[in-house]
């Protein structure tokens, strides 16, 4: 989600069309400069661009940014590119009704990510969440959210998590996901109080409430983690400066043989975020690459605390 964003009035963009080596450069310096809970980036291919460019970078900020300042980044990494970004400024709430709106159903596994026009659509075998506009980010669209509802679909193959944590929750897309096939505890968490309050909604209007205990809460430091854990599958959809930040207590909360699943990753990101899990003793299991964004899917090195796949 976009973490911080104010729950009223406009959400601010920078965009730029640039090579992909220089929109991903972009990407990244804007990302580290920037408080990670007041902006979100993404680099992607995309059609019809400028003369010499072949991708574009978007910048989403809580509050209207110093365009200079930004511009000032910009140049650090491609000077040729800092007077092409353009400042917009969205109204946030007919911007993320209008991105629903038409959206074909998305279908992962068993799971289904939906809005209201669909609902009498869905084949009986499907898991369907439905989605409306809200005052979070999180539709199911994205390929951070593919990958993590991906990555929760193959482990219900194998298994099911005692409980299972989602950092970051945003509209409660995962932890609903994880509710909804596992039948077992999930905890949701959140730095946005308005996050966590969409997500509550959305639970309870998909029928996954009474297996959900939300929190909002920075970070993983607050003593009802530990209470309610430790955790058999974490879900971490964020970005790469909070993930590493969270490496070390994120581990302490998962159980032995856990999984942990994390995204909100651009590819150039994939390489430093296994390497602060791999320094907490997980191991790669699997990476998934979607529509520009990298999911990794991590396990403990030893033991296994999870009731096989069929058992309630």
């Amino acid at each position: 989600m976009l973490e911080g964003l104010p729950p009223n009035g406009a959400t601010h963009v920078m965009r730029v069309e640039a090579p992909e080596h220089e929109a991903r450069a972009i990407a990244d310096i804007i990302s580290e400069s920037f408080d990670p809970a007041e902006v979100a980036t993404a680099a992607f291919e995309e059609q019809d661009l400028a003369e010499g460019a072949s991708w574009a970078m978007e910048a989403y900020f809580g509050e209207a940014p110093d365009e200079d300042s930004v511009r000032d980044l910009i140049r650090l990494v491609a000077p040729d590119h800092a007077d092409k970004a353009e400042f917009l400024t969205l109204d946030k709430k007919d911007w993320v009704a209008s991105s629903l709106e038409g959206l074909a159903p998305v279908a992962i596994g068993r799971f289904v990510i939906h809005g209201a026009h669909d609902r009498d659509r869905l084949p009986p075998s499907r898991i369907g969440i439905e989605i409306e506009a809200a005052l979070a980010f999180g539709t199911g669209h994205h390929g951070t959210t593919k990958g993590c509802l991906s990555a929760i679909a193959a482990y219900g193959k194998q298994r099911r998590p005692a409980r299972t944590l989602d950092v970051g929750t945003g509209t409660g897309v995962l932890a609903m996901a994880a509710a909804r096939l596992f039948h077992a505890p999930v905890v949701a968490s959140d730095i946005d109080r308005v996050a966590v309050v969409t997500a509550q909604a959305n639970a309870k209007a998909n029928r996954a409430a009474p297996h959900i205990h939300f929190l909002h809460a920075p970070g993983l430091g607050a003593g009802e983690f530990r209470r309610q854990g430790p955790y058999d599958l974490i879900v971490a959809n964020i970005l790469l400066p909070p993930l590493k930040a969270i490496a070390r207590p994120l581990r302490r909360l998962l159980a032995p043989g856990g999984t942990v699943v994390l995204s909100g990753l651009l590819p150039s990101h994939a390489n430093a975020a296994l390497a602060a899990y791999r320094a907490q003793g997980l191991r790669l299991k699997r990476r998934r690459d979607i529509e520009g964004w990298t999911t990794l899917e991590l396990t403990a090195d030893s033991g296994r605390n999870e009731t096989p796949a069929g058992r309630r």
